[in-house]
Formats: structure tokens, sequence, C-alpha cells
């Protein structure tokens, strides 16, 4: 992680709403790994001209939930893995930390990753690289209805990567960054074990429906920065091709909001880089610093609630321990975790 003893205080974020070109149409492996290769190559055009016309002071940016692949429709693990998947470290990851250094940037997305740790299984990884073009954060997706999470195979991920790992928070020269994905901005324990940790810029990838009425993402996303008092940088795709679903069904509404629930930006339908905002790091620190009935970080009580978080269990762990992903496993767990909650009379 880079120290912050050198922090810009006030610096202009940019969720950069870009098409998601899917590789789900595309059945063979290097096929769909040119289309990745493709994708990369336009963002290293789209990205400096966007900081050109935005400014210099451009230190930040946001890039949608999976930009490079789309999500899984049908496909194995197997296949997924084959042609969707990032190695760590591997071509995929260089390329794009040449583009952070090129314009001198951080630089974050979220795609789906291997690990070496865990064969047979991807995650769904958020990632912040910064301006040496070195992955600083790397983030696995913790509530996922398809796709495995840490929390799938828990005790294997604790002994690999330790709890910090699986709420890490960069300390870097733009504030303390972290990331979560798509839903998990309807969780509001995500958020808070990342403030918690110190988090001061959530960094949110979505590919969500965006409407003109309040949804409850959108209303989710103001929540959880007032709770924290966190700016929440959150970046939709400019829609979907080479997949079934309507193209549009996930375009627009990329926005930034800051420590007092106020939508600095947003964005309209289409590509855009009308989603960007000045970050005031300084503002923000001394909003925290200060006593006072908004100052909703430092009147949190956790005591009140951990017994309650020791006693109940709902959506098991380590369910994939020794046993191979399929959706239908995810849709089974579910319903029994339902049927459960039932007779314990949680459910009505």
């Amino acid at each position: 992680m880079e120290g912050n003893n050198d922090t810009v205080t006030s610096f202009k974020a940019l969720a950069l709403q870009v098409t998601c070109h899917a590789v789900n149409n595309l059945r063979d492996p290097e096929p769909a790994r040119a289309r990745v290769r493709d994708t990369i190559d336009r963002l290293g055009r789209q990205i400096p001209a966007s900081i050109a016309w935005l400014g210099k002071d451009t230190r930040l940016v946001a890039l949608p939930e999976f930009f490079l692949t789309g999500f899984p429709m049908g496909e194995s693990v197997q296949e997924w893995s084959q042609k969707a998947c990032l190695e760590v470290g591997g071509a995929e990851y260089e390329a794009l930390g040449r583009i952070a250094q090129d314009n001198n940037i951080f630089l974050s997305g979220n795609v789906y990753e291997l690990d070496e740790h865990f064969p047979g299984l991807y995650f769904q990884s958020s990632f912040i690289m910064d301006p040496s073009g070195a992955v600083v954060l790397r983030y696995r997706r913790l509530n996922s209805m398809y796709t495995a999470t840490p929390h799938d195979v828990w005790d294997r991920y604790l002994d690999v990567y330790g709890l910090d790992g699986v709420f890490p928070v960069a300390r870097t020269a733009l504030g303390n960054l972290a990331m979560i994905s798509s839903e998990e901005i309807l969780y509001p324990e995500m958020t808070r074990c990342l403030a918690m940790r110190g988090a001061e810029i959530i960094l949110h990838s979505t590919c969500e429906i965006y409407s003109p009425q309040l949804t409850p993402k959108g209303v989710a996303k103001i929540a959880r920065a007032i709770e924290n008092l966190v700016y929440v940088i959150s970046t939709n795709t400019a829609g979907i091709g080479g997949i079934s679903i309507p193209g549009g069904s996930a375009d627009g509404g990329s926005k930034i909001i800051d420590y007092r629930g106020h939508v600095l930006a947003e964005a309209g339908p289409g590509e855009s880089i009308v989603a960007n905002a000045e970050i005031d790091l300084a503002a923000l620190r001394r909003y925290r610093r200060r006593p006072g009935m908004d100052n909703l970080l430092s009147r949190q009580r956790f005591e009140l609630y951990a017994e309650s978080y020791r006693q109940f269990h709902f959506y098991p762990a380590n369910t994939l321990i020794n046993k191979a992903a399929d959706r239908t496993h995810f849709i089974q767990t579910q319903q029994e975790t339902i049927e459960r909650l039932v007779k314990i009379g949680v459910i009505e």
C-alpha cells in the first residue's frame, strides 16, 4: 500500500461510464481474449481524452463492474475461466497498469479473476492501481448470487489472506480508498467494515438498471455515504453489448456522492464523463473531527449489535469447501436458508 504522507487533499475524480462489450457470444477463448484486448485499447484512448477535457487534476478514474467481459450467462466455471477470467499479474493487468502509469492516475475497476489458492473457482474482484501501475488494493466480492465468494470458502480464505484481506483499505496519496461491487451497496455492513478500517472514499463498480426514479441502490448509495461519512463514487455501465439481454438495461446513472449525501454529479445514459467532481479530503476530515449529531461515524456503538451477530447465522459459510460451484448450488443454498429461517421464526 502507498503511504499517505503526501496526501493530495483536493482532486477531481471521474466515474467513467463506458459500454461493456461482453464475451458471452464468443465460444472460443482466443476471440474472447481479443475482445478484452480491444476494450483495453479503447480505454487507453478514452481515458487520456477524458482527462484532457476535464483537466490534469483528474487523479482518480473509476471503471464499471466487469467492464472487460460482461458476466456469465450459462457458461460453466471452466468455460468462463478460460475465456473471461484474468490471472493475477497477467497481461491484462499489465496493460491496464500502463494506462494508469501513462496518465498519472489511480485506476479502479472490477473483473473476474483466478486465484492459485482456489483451483476450480473464480472470484469477482475489484482492484485499484496507483500511478506506477501497481495494484495497491484487491477486493473480492463477498455477496453474490451465482458466483463463488470468499465466504463460500471462508476458513481457507482467512488462512490465506486474513480479515484485512477480506476488507482491504489502501492508504494512498488520494486518501484511504476501498471498494465494493454491484448489489453490495445494499448491505450496510459492507461499507461499515471498510469505514471501521479508515476508508474515506468508496469506489462502487456496478452494472445496474438505471431509472430516473429513485431505485433501491440509489437510496443505498446516499445512505452509505451519510452513515459512514465517506465519498461514494459509483460507476455504472453505458449498456452491454454482445449478450442476449437488451443492451440498454444497465445504462446510465454513474454518480459521485459526498459524505453528507449530496449528489455532486450524475450521468445520464450513454458513454459519458459527466459523473466527475472534486473530492475535498480536507473538508471530509474536518467534518469527521467535528463533534455533533451529524458525526454518525464517531457515534457508533458496536457493542449493541455484536451479540446478535454472534447468535444468529443466516446464509452459511464454507459451502464450497471441497465442492464444485454451479448455479444450482447457490439457489439451493438460498432455498435451504429460507426454510431454516422459517423454521426458527425469523420469516413467517
